[in-house]
């Protein structure tokens, strides 16, 4: 985990970073968003902390890159020049936070550990939506379609005439399709399910 400082003023960075040190986090800055783009990625984890007004790219421009390139790093603003239309707009594009210089060192890092767990819970949701699509990869078409049906709420014997096949042999793919996910009821299977869709 790294906090990325996107600032293009100097003594801001140095400021920032030295705080950041103390606290024994892996920091890296940067003086322009050029520079930041230039080094990142990906697969890189953390936040950013992101000034606004800056020349060329400002702060609100690199936050609609960052979701247009799907960059899944939490954004923090740290400004100067901040106000509510600003924020507000900030925040409905998915920022973690909006804070305006200068910063109490308990509350950055408040902001910081808070940043670091939203980005954890995307990997870890990324990673379960990668398991599940591997999982549901391995069933047959037969399969996939007892299965949905079965989500469904749709009984055994209600399945074998909609697909047209008997009971029993409905009952032998429902088992499979537990076995390969490996899960024991409908249930948590509806929930791997779930998980290729998020």
């Amino acid at each position: 985990m790294t906090v990325f400082i996107i600032d293009d003023d100097t003594a801001v960075l140095d400021s920032l970073t030295l705080m950041i040190e103390q606290a024994e986090l892996k920091v890296q800055a940067f003086q322009s968003a050029h520079a930041f783009l230039e080094c990142y990625r990906s697969g890189m984890k953390g936040c950013v902390i992101l000034d606004i007004k800056m020349p060329e790219i400002d702060g609100m421009q690199l936050q609609q890159m960052l979701i247009d390139l799907k960059v899944p790093l939490p954004i923090i603003f740290l400004t100067g020049h901040g106000n509510i239309p600003m924020s507000v707009k900030a925040m409905k594009k998915g920022a973690s936070d909006f804070l305006i210089k200068p910063i109490k060192r308990d509350k950055l890092m408040a902001c910081i550990e808070f940043a670091f767990e939203e980005c954890k819970n995307w990997h870890f949701r990324q990673a379960s939506q990668q398991h599940a699509q591997k999982l549901l990869a391995t069933l047959t078409e037969r399969e996939k379609e007892v299965m949905r049906l079965a989500l469904i709420g749709q009984a055994n014997k209600q399945i074998a005439v909609e697909l047209g096949i008997s009971h029993r042999t409905v009952e032998i793919h429902k088992a499979r399709v537990l076995q390969k996910t490996g899960v024991d009821n409908l249930l948590e299977l509806a929930r791997i399910v779930a998980d290729t869709a998020a």
